[in-house]
């Protein structure tokens, strides 16, 4: 019997539905506790090539929601263990394993690549660089985020709103699983819908995850949704860029002192802490590019300067010390 009878049998599916997730191309940006649940689904479905990104080793305190992975994996690159064990489980998959991180740099090529993209790499410059990205080639995103037990998933881009239109500004200040948190289950959850959301997506199946999020607080045992086809784009998007589109020209300000982040993310680069950005002297010229590590502090000292009224600025989410 084949391996995917159970799943042909749906009318929804058939031979000629398996054939078309056969011939899919995903690109899976993050292999941590969402990715996990999406590769082995999308893996287990016959999705015939699978691009996984991640740039990060298993760690043994990821094991309890990060559960492809087990012991002997500790201390491996992710995106290199994801695919041992996705090819373990159903060798007849194509698997690229990039032990790399997303980026501005990179991104464009990435998405070019594939015929949809999974953004489970729970990183805010990751999520907005991805959109951007998949607005721009009109390709499908499928974004989530969890935390504690916590977190949303939905259908992104692909000639829908982009996740800047459902979320056009960053928390003031966010947790990690680290610092906050979080239950395997839930997360597991989160990636699981994921993945089905991406293979309703490649079969077309109605209605459409483009323009729905599914929103979980499992704490107190809730799920909802709401569709949001008619959000509209900000008209002032912060981009975010990488460290090679850094040029002589622009300003460009580290917000992180040396304790921080010992190395400056360009030859040029001042550092200046956010609280101190509008007495400093910047030029009202040319464009402003603000450094921090995950982009979030970034994104707020940003918006201080379009307040005080500086016009080109630009992000970098540069890695290191939060």
């Amino acid at each position: 019997m084949s391996r995917y009878a159970r799943q042909m049998i749906l009318p929804e599916v058939g031979a000629a539905g398996q054939e078309r997730l056969a011939r899919s191309h995903v690109l899976v940006v993050g292999a941590g506790g969402l990715g996990s649940p999406v590769l082995q689904y999308l893996g287990g479905a016959g999705v015939g090539c699978i691009t996984v990104m991640d740039g990060d080793k298993v760690e043994e305190s990821n094991l309890h929601r990060q559960v492809l992975y087990t012991m002997g994996d500790v201390g491996q690159p992710k995106a290199e263990a994801a695919r041992r064990h996705l090819l373990a489980a159903n060798p007849s998959l194509h698997v690229t394993a990039r032990v790399d991180c997303l980026d501005a740099a990179n991104a464009a090529a990435m998405v070019d690549a594939a015929d949809l993209v999974v953004d489970a790499a729970d990183s805010f410059a990751v999520s907005y660089i991805l959109s951007d990205a998949c607005r721009a080639q009109g390709k499908m995103l499928i974004s989530a985020s969890a935390l504690g037990q916590s977190g949303y998933a939905g259908g992104f881009c692909g000639g829908g709103p982009s996740l800047r239109a459902v979320f056009p500004d960053l928390p003031a200040q966010a947790a990690t699983c680290a610092t906050a948190g979080v239950m395997g289950p839930a997360v597991g959850m989160i990636g699981a819908l994921q993945a089905q959301l991406a293979l309703k997506s490649l079969l077309n199946h109605q209605p459409s995850p483009r323009g729905q999020l599914f929103v979980f607080r499992l704490q107190d045992l809730q799920v909802s949704s709401f569709r949001f086809d008619e959000a509209e784009e900000p008209a002032d998007a912060l981009p975010f860029v990488a460290a090679s589109h850094i040029t002589a020209a622009d300003t460009v300000i580290e917000l992180r002192d040396a304790a921080e982040a010992p190395g400056l993310p360009a030859s040029q680069a001042r550092r200046i802490a956010r609280a101190d950005l509008l007495a400093a002297e910047l030029p009202r010229k040319g464009r402003i590019v603000l450094c921090c590590h995950t982009g979030l502090r970034a994104w707020g000292a940003a918006s201080d300067l379009k307040a005080a009224g500086y016009g080109d600025l630009a992000l970098l989410a540069a890695g290191g010390s939060a």
